[in-house]
């Protein structure tokens, strides 16, 4: 299969996913209900099955809908702009799926020593990496700074239209990398007066602070991130599947 054909399929299922996650914000796909049925979604959007089951399975993997042998996708009780902590969503990813009227301004994108608190137990201390920062707003308000550390190789320099809109489609699409793992710790902590000053913390100077570190498929390391929210403004949720072990 040619790249091109790969990437109008992977963009036919995202509009998919994208089209049905909006029907369920706004209940048009209720709670407690199902979705159409798989023929009828491919009669809806005029897809193969293949691609209808590639969209239902993004909104699985985000809780939106939980599958049901013999009866169809069920519609989950959501809350609007609630964050996966377990999965690897990029910001953009969510404001397109879950219809955030998001922005991102870039305030930095340059070479820098990474931090001590990100490098501390996986790089070199003193190791420097592409560094980008960016502001996330929704609705013109400050929720998240994204402090992103890229690590070279795999990633040398960004450009500044993937800098402000997906990093991930950037790293997949034009670099070929394959993503494959993160491992994440959150805190709420006292930020620096310049982070309280951009997320507009006002009195407060706490903010709920997501530390990560994403690995390649070979587990190569390549992004160290501290992302910066306001606590007032998002639920963090971790929806996680039970995944039976055997033992025998």
């Amino acid at each position: 299969m040619s790249i091109d054909k790969r990437k109008n399929i992977k963009s036919k299922q995202d509009n998919i996913a994208q089209d049905i996650a909006l029907k369920i914000q706004h209940e048009l796909y209720q709670p407690g209900n199902f979705l159409p049925s798989e023929y009828q979604l491919c009669d809806l959007y005029g897809s193969s099955r293949e691609t209808v089951r590639k969209a239902l399975k993004q909104l699985t993997e985000l809780g939106l809908i939980q599958k049901i042998r013999g009866k169809g996708s069920l519609v989950l009780d959501i809350q609007r702009f609630s964050f996966p902590i377990s999965g690897i969503t990029s910001f953009q990813e969510l404001n397109k799926t879950l219809n955030m009227n998001a922005t991102t301004d870039v305030l930095r994108k340059k070479r820098d020593v990474i931090p001590s608190d990100l490098a501390k137990g996986h790089v070199d201390s003193d190791r420097t990496a592409l560094h980008i920062e960016r502001l996330r707003k929704i609705e013109n308000l400050p929720v998240v700074l994204d402090e992103d550390y890229l690590l070279d190789p795999p990633i040398a320099e960004v450009p500044d239209e993937a800098a402000a809109g997906s990093l991930y489609a950037y790293f997949e699409n034009d670099l070929g990398l394959k993503i494959s793992y993160a491992t994440k710790e959150i805190t709420v902590e006292p930020v620096s007066k310049r982070i309280a000053s951009l997320l507009a913390l006002g009195d407060s100077n706490l903010a709920v602070v997501v530390r990560s570190m994403t690995y390649l498929a070979d587990t190569m390391p390549f992004q160290l991130t501290a992302s910066y929210h306001r606590p007032d403004r998002f639920k963090f949720v971790d929806f996680a599947r039970r995944r039976k072990i055997s033992f025998k």
